[in-house]
């Protein structure tokens, strides 16, 4: 089985790859998890996961005759398969996002969940491809009207090309009753159920500083126990990983947003 996920949000940040790390290690109690740090032209996942002096990235794998084996960049953290993303410039610009689709092809079938940690636009090939490869989107949405009109362009736009949504996760809440109200309301107009409410928490700052993931640094946070909610309410579905990969790597690559 596997069954991709697409983190996104539309915002940059609303807490996306704390999210995408603190989900990944919830559902690895229960399931086999990679953890992508798609986000191409801005990735930080490597930072949170203390993989920045790692020798191989996402960056080597979509650069063609690289040399680089989707193996190489694959690390063991926290419980999961993590493939971080470099940040150098020169790397952008030489990789082809197309290459993204035979990456989480391969990727597929050796896991039973894939979280793409996607980038927070809709501006560009690189930015899009992961949520057109994804079956279902986790929006991360902060309880602001900015925030939720960018989900929404998320939404619309997996939605035109035929990936779900799995839910919403409200995050960085002062005012849990608040956010009550507002996800009523805007559930009206998103996809997929409401998956939690996460507090604004000083521990995910304080991860954040340390280079840890949240579940690592602050395991009995009120953040994570929130997280681990999320996670429980996200349904992860059984496909066959052979035609989930063919899916991926037959993927379109839109030429516009």
């Amino acid at each position: 089985m596997v069954e991709a996920f697409a983190v996104a949000s539309g915002k940059g940040g609303t807490g996306k790859t704390t999210s995408t790390l603190a989900l990944g290690m919830a559902l690895a109690d229960d399931y086999d998890v990679t953890v992508v740090d798609a986000d191409t032209g801005m990735a930080n996942l490597l930072f949170h996961a203390g993989l920045a002096d790692v020798d191989v990235t996402l960056h080597d794998l979509l650069i063609t005759d690289s040399g680089a084996d989707v193996s190489d960049a694959v690390y063991e953290r926290y419980g999961m398969r993590v493939v971080p993303c470099g940040t150098g410039l020169g790397d952008f610009r030489e990789a082809d996002p197309a290459r993204l689709r035979d990456v989480v092809a391969d990727l597929a079938a050796d896991t039973d969940v894939l979280l793409l940690d996607s980038p927070a636009t809709l501006a560009s090939r690189s930015a899009v491809l992961p949520v057109v490869l994804a079956d279902r989107a986790v929006l991360v949405v902060q309880p602001t009207i900015p925030a939720i009109s960018d989900a929404l362009k998320v939404q619309e736009y997996a939605t035109s090309y035929g990936t779900g949504v799995a839910g919403t996760l409200y995050n960085k809440v002062q005012d849990p009753e608040a956010v009550e109200r507002v996800a009523e309301q805007s559930g009206k107009y998103f996809e997929g159920a409401t998956l939690g409410s996460i507090p604004d928490d000083d521990a995910v700052r304080s991860a954040r500083r340390a280079g840890e993931p949240l579940f690592a640094h602050a395991p009995d946070s009120d953040a994570a126990a929130a997280y681990r909610r999320a996670a429980d309410a996200i349904d992860v579905r059984e496909a066959d990983a052979e035609s989930v990969a063919d899916r991926f790597r037959s993927a379109v690559v839109p030429e516009q947003p």
